[in-house]
């Protein structure tokens, strides 16, 4: 870790103070909390103000480091309190000139010796600006403390703390005003974020050449850049002031300047035993050979069995030896993989350091956190084989992963979700359902008759529900203008209104069509989904329940939707695919389509549905338990998962309010997508979304 403070000509403004200040822990308790760094402005200052900035700094410093027992970020919130009492005391004792001219940040930093990065925690006050600089971008980290309110009285100039955690190269750069204008019109925060190596020599170098721009202002830059190599610096040491010189770290320790004396010392002790055993190893002369007699030894004949065996052993242990070295080397390239995904995932966390994220930077996060998790698959498959303590790091790293993505997914587990009703099997068993006027209609392919549930009651079925019989079978449902059509092989639809049903035949638009695949209505216009051809087939309604010949609704020079999985149309046509894109259609045209980015990652959607007085499409994945819900540009909005929801087999949203008098409708009343029901085998639940 390095800190450069740059002071910005101080005697350009005679009224005007600025300072900056570098405080590093001085024992091992201290160092739980970390370093603090702060700096400061103050606009029309009066003769009594001139230490105010070296006493604010002061009591937030000696603050932050009194007892050390509790986490950074706590220390800060402490220390803030205190410092807002200060400057409580000097208002009430007649000084308040300098309030509206007072700027001053505090930026507590806890590094991990390990990754490089660390916990950032800071606050700040009037127009300094923080920013992080990471990859070559440059993030506002402090606008969440943008509008943040000085309430009057009793006075508090500090308020919210902003925290995160920071990885190994960022930087953190903390300006004034007139410095950060000079920066912003000059693209030196370009610069310095772009630098790949980051040393002394080349922020001098960026600076020089703005010279003459930098001699026209007068301010502070602090720059604090994170290195993996963090080493703390001389105990008590305090940042030093010095006009464009940043303030280096002492040199580092180096254990070869503390070992050499030492070695030499002790080789300078062998050596009148090395001159002995010279004297006693001299080369010999030629033509005065000595000769030397060694005892004979007695070596035991060996039989081949025996041999044999020992050969084996030995190459066991030769075997077992390389075994080892190549688990050895195995593991540890398993460590240094997880030690990879670990700093991706902290440089993702630090992506959402701030609540209001904006969308890009929250899709680099999401990108970064799902390479995180197919590195990481691997792992966990053989998980179990490995030494314990690296299992338990591969676990929780998972854990950490899968956390991040579910909250940057917006994925809910409901753990107990609200049962509405229950079918029992000898009565009714539903295979699909459709919502109208806040009435549930339950139907299936494979047996006769529907079921509705209009409200809650202490009748046979816990929700309250009804037999309505019909001697047929019903393969889909669409809701039309004040009635529900189901459609019934071949080429039959009943129109069902008012607890009637009536019968209308649609002319076929060719032999083998297939109408019984997926059903939609607009405006009392029928499309039909025909998979097998890919053709939409669209029946214009002419009036009274009555529709006209029909139309193959897709322009002939498209691709057909022969990979069509489901469809539901609201103006415009939407097609879910069965590699879980959405074509958008548009006049028989194909608009566009919607590569989803999702976590967890689409397997097979069944179900897509959407609504022209609703934002919003809707997409059931029973196999993997959720509804999702997503803008009409295929950004997620939520997403809703349960194990309970091991049978999902279609759902209904609930679009408007329509005045009804069903004890349902008054019981659930929703004007906005906001009420969603699944069926789920013989299970009904209810989703409340805005509960969520």
């Amino acid at each position: 870790m390095q800190v450069f403070e740059f002071h910005f000509n101080p005697k350009l403004k005679p009224d005007l103070i600025f300072d900056s200040f570098c405080y590093e822990p001085e024992n091992i308790y201290e160092r739980r909390v970390g370093s603090l760094y702060m700096a400061g402005l103050l606009k029309n200052a009066l003769p009594q103000n001139f230490k105010l900035l070296n006493n604010l700094a002061k009591v937030i410093k000696e603050n932050y480091y009194r007892s050390a027992l509790h986490s950074s970020e706590k220390q800060l919130k402490e220390s803030l309190k205190t410092a807002n009492e200060f400057l409580e005391k000097v208002a009430k004792g007649g000084d308040v000139s300098w309030l509206g001219n007072l700027s001053f940040a505090a930026i507590s930093l806890a590094p991990h010796q390990k990754n490089g990065g660390g916990e950032l925690n800071f606050t700040k006050v009037g127009d300094l600006k923080i920013f992080l600089l990471r990859g070559g971008g440059v993030i506002d980290i402090d606008r969440k403390l943008r509008f943040q309110d000085i309430t009057p009285w009793p006075l508090k100039i500090f308020g919210n703390i902003v925290s995160g955690k920071l990885a190994e190269n960022d930087i953190i750069l903390v300006l004034t005003k007139d410095v950060l204008e000079i920066f912003q019109n000059q693209n030196l925060l370009t610069e310095i974020a772009k630098l790949t190596t980051f040393d002394e020599r080349k922020l001098k170098e960026i600076l020089k050449t703005k010279g003459d721009e930098l001699s026209k202002v007068s301010g502070v830059c602090l720059l604090i850049f994170l290195s993996k190599e963090t080493r703390y610096p001389a105990k008590g040491w305090v940042g030093k002031k010095e006009i464009i010189s940043p303030q280096s770290y002492p040199k580092e320790f180096s254990l070869k300047e503390v070992f050499t004396p030492h070695i030499k010392n002790l080789c300078a002790g062998f050596t009148p035993i090395l001159n002995y055993l010279k004297k006693l190893i001299k080369k010999p002369r030629l033509g005065k050979l000595v000769s030397v007699k060694l005892p004979k030894l007695a070596i035991p004949k060996l039989s081949k069995n025996l041999i044999s065996i020992l050969a084996l052993i030995f190459f066991l242990v030769l075997g077992s030896l390389i075994f080892q070295k190549e688990r050895a080397a195995e593991l540890r390239e398993y460590q240094s993989t997880l030690n990879q995904i670990q700093e991706k995932v902290n440089l993702a966390e630090s992506f959402l350091i701030l609540k209001e994220v904006k969308p890009e930077t929250l899709k680099d996060a999401n990108s970064l956190l799902k390479e995180c998790w197919e590195d990481i698959y691997f792992l966990t498959k053989i998980g179990s084989s490995l030494p314990k303590n690296l299992g338990k790091q591969i676990s929780s790293l998972e854990n950490e992963i899968s956390k991040n993505l579910y909250e940057i997914n917006k994925l809910v587990e409901i753990p107990e979700p609200k049962l509405l009703f229950e079918f029992k099997p000898r009565e009714f068993i539903p295979n699909k359902l459709v919502l109208t006027d806040n009435n549930l209609y339950f139907f299936s392919p494979y047996s006769q008759n529907l079921f509705k549930i209009s409200g809650p009651s202490e009748a046979e079925y816990p929700g309250g529900g009804e037999l309505i019989q019909i001697e047929k079978k019903f393969n889909l449902a669409a809701n039309l203008d004040d009635a529900i059509a189901f459609y019934s092989k071949p080429n039959q639809v009943f129109i069902f209104k008012d607890g009637n049903f009536s019968q209308v035949s649609l002319e076929e638009p060719y032999a083998d069509f297939k109408g019984e695949e997926d059903f939609s209505s607009f405006k009392s216009n029928l499309y039909f989904l025909d998979k097998k051809r890919g053709e939409i087939i669209r029946y214009p309604h002419l009036e009274n329940f009555e529709w006209g010949s029909p139309q193959l609704w897709l322009s002939p020079e498209i691709k057909k939707a022969t990979e069509a999985e489901s469809m539901a149309v609201d103006g415009s046509l939407w097609i879910l695919n069965k590699d879980n894109s959405i074509g958008k259609y548009y006049a028989g045209r194909l608009q566009e389509t919607l590569k989803l980015d999702i976590f967890p990652y689409p397997k097979n959607f069944s179900k897509i549905f959407a609504s022209p007085i609703l934002p919003y499409l809707y997409l059931l994945e029973p196999a993997q338990s959720r509804i999702i819900i997503l803008n009409k540009t295929g950004q997620v909005i939520k997403q809703f998962q349960s194990k309970k929801f091991d049978n999902l087999l279609d759902f209904a949203v609930v679009e408007e309010d329509k005045s009804s008098s069903s004890p349902l409708a008054a019981a659930r009343v929703s004007k906005d997508g906001k009420t969603i029901y699944l069926l789920n085998g013989l299970k009904v639940y209810e989703i409340q979304t805005a509960d969520y």
